[in-house]
């Protein structure tokens, strides 16, 4: 074996699934076509919980001072997302796409990822004991072999083509522009602005660049290798709002449609799909780039504890479970929002009614937390508490060895057993998987961090929380046995694992 896993694609989701897999030991390859990143950036943020995802690694200052809003739209209509009670719910806003890249690239590196560029795939074979890849390098053909592969590649995967998934959806029935321009002042206009014949957006990103979008409906898809033409952007823009930009110059464009499709599996043999590469729809809300991310955190940890012979029966099987629902619900609401924002009069009077519903909390508390993904609840098992399959609120702790939080103790990827009760008998059930859960000892302090004023702990003595921050247990005078959800989500305890009474590991 060359690695344990290869990643085709070194977009943010492949570059974190690589530091992912690398912070848990496992040697990771990563190939890409690129000889360097193209520098555009669709997305110019992320998501409240992909900043969780991030900050749970430790990532967060590697981006600097970031700031954060708790705005946001469905559909091109306002929607204050303060409303989940949750600080910062909107996200992080102001960090191009190319910086994320940037940072997980450089996280990945010095982890030991081995990331190739200018390799091209071109095949694959899955004999059922590992996969062998082939792929052009700059030194020509060359083939690879790893245990699994995993392809990040984008919306038109050559991995997935090369595996056989099935990929069907709807295909585009439009086609937008998106680019940053420089040297012509463009007033601001808000995503989802309607204009006769179709809709345009522009925001000012700072150093007299302006951010558009421009939408032409009945403008037919075509199918490019090339980015389009400036004089063609600027011609629709024209023709959609009167004013003529084209003495201004394009720094990048793309173009993109709003075709919908969805991998019906996520795993085929020794071969996964992760982010475009399973699913393909309208950018809207910013979904893309942080459904792709949450994809590679959910994958990342099964597939390292596979390798390393811990995983229960159904550990990766349990990937394609719970992320394949989440792209049902991505395709879901991409679409409906593209109806309110791409269609034209005719649609006004729903644009009204989706207004009025908006100021209702219970509405605005719905869509935000679609669009966010801080609703997300995956299937945990038994158990009834409020808390179970959500994620780990981010509390502060209290620990023998000092204070600590939530997401700092997720640093390593490793399961945590949180004992909030000094429980002498919960630490010597958990003693077997010592080597894969950290059992910490905490009580939860007065002056929390913020978002943790959200947490119910009430009924809950301990909290199992998975390496990717979800709750898979918690403890209390009712709870199904610790020992039975060790096993359902961190496989069988070490053999001969003994643990005095006593003993507590701490922060």
């Amino acid at each position: 074996m060359d690695a344990d896993v290869i990643i085709i694609g070194a977009g943010p989701s492949g570059l974190f699934l690589a530091g992912e897999l690398r912070t848990s030991g496992i040697r990771v390859i990563v190939l890409e076509k690129l000889l360097q990143p193209t520098g555009e950036s669709r997305g110019l943020g992320f998501t409240a919980r992909t900043l969780e995802t991030f900050d749970q690694r430790g990532l967060m200052p590697r981006l600097g001072d970031v700031e954060t809003t708790d705005l946001g739209h469905f559909g091109g209509l306002p929607v204050d997302f303060a409303v989940l009670g949750v600080p910062n719910a909107g996200g992080a806003k102001g960090i191009p796409q190319a910086r994320t890249e940037e940072m997980l690239g450089e996280w990945a590196a010095e982890l030991g990822a081995d990331i190739r560029r200018g390799w091209e795939f071109t095949g694959l074979q899955d004999d059922g004991g590992g996969v062998t890849v082939e792929a052009d390098s700059p030194a020509g053909p060359r083939r690879l072999r790893a245990a699994y592969l995993v392809g990040c590649d984008g919306g038109r995967s050559a991995v997935r083509k090369a595996a056989g998934f099935a990929f069907p959806g709807t295909a585009s029935t439009m086609e937008m522009f998106l680019g940053d321009v420089r040297g012509v002042e463009i007033k601001t206009r808000m995503i989802g602005e309607t204009v006769p014949g179709g809709m345009v957006m522009a925001g000012p990103l700072g150093d007299g660049v302006t951010r558009i979008i421009v939408c032409e409906r009945g403008t037919p898809p075509r199918r490019r290798t090339q980015p389009p033409a400036w004089d063609e952007v600027a011609g629709a823009w024209q023709r959609l709002t009167g004013q003529d930009i084209g003495g201004g110059t394009a720094l990048w464009l793309s173009a993109f449609g709003d075709a919908a499709r969805l991998a019906t599996e996520y795993r085929r043999g020794r071969v996964l799909l992760v982010g475009d590469a399973a699913h393909i729809h309208l950018p809207a809300g910013g979904q893309g780039m942080n459904t792709s991310i949450q994809d590679a955190a959910n994958l990342g940890w099964k597939l390292a504890a596979t390798l390393r012979g811990t995983a229960p029966e159904g550990l990766l099987d349990s990937y394609h479970e719970e992320r394949h629902e989440i792209g049902k619900r991505l395709l879901m609401n991409t679409q409906a929002q593209g109806l309110l924002f791409l269609s034209g009069e005719e649609v006004q009077p729903l644009r009204d009614v989706m207004s009025e519903l908006i100021t209702h909390d219970e509405v605005s508390r719905h869509l935000a937390g679609m669009v966010s993904g801080l609703s997300i609840r995956y299937p945990a098992g038994p158990g009834d508490h409020r808390l179970l399959g959500l994620r780990a609120p981010n509390l502060e702790l209290s620990t023998a060895g000092g204070t600590t939080t939530v997401r700092e103790l997720l640093h390593p990827a490793r399961g945590v057993l949180l004992d909030l009760s000094d429980d002498p008998a919960l630490r010597v059930r958990a003693a077997g998987w010592a080597d894969r859960v950290d059992v910490v000892t905490a009580t939860v302090t007065a002056a929390k961090r913020p978002g943790a004023e959200d947490a119910d702990l009430s009924g809950a003595d301990a909290l199992l929380i998975r390496p990717d921050g979800y709750v898979a247990w918690v403890g209390g005078p009712a709870a199904p046995d610790v020992a039975d959800a060790l096993s359902r989500w961190f496989g069988a305890p070490a053999a001969a694992a003994a643990e005095p009474a006593g003993a507590v590991a701490t922060a």
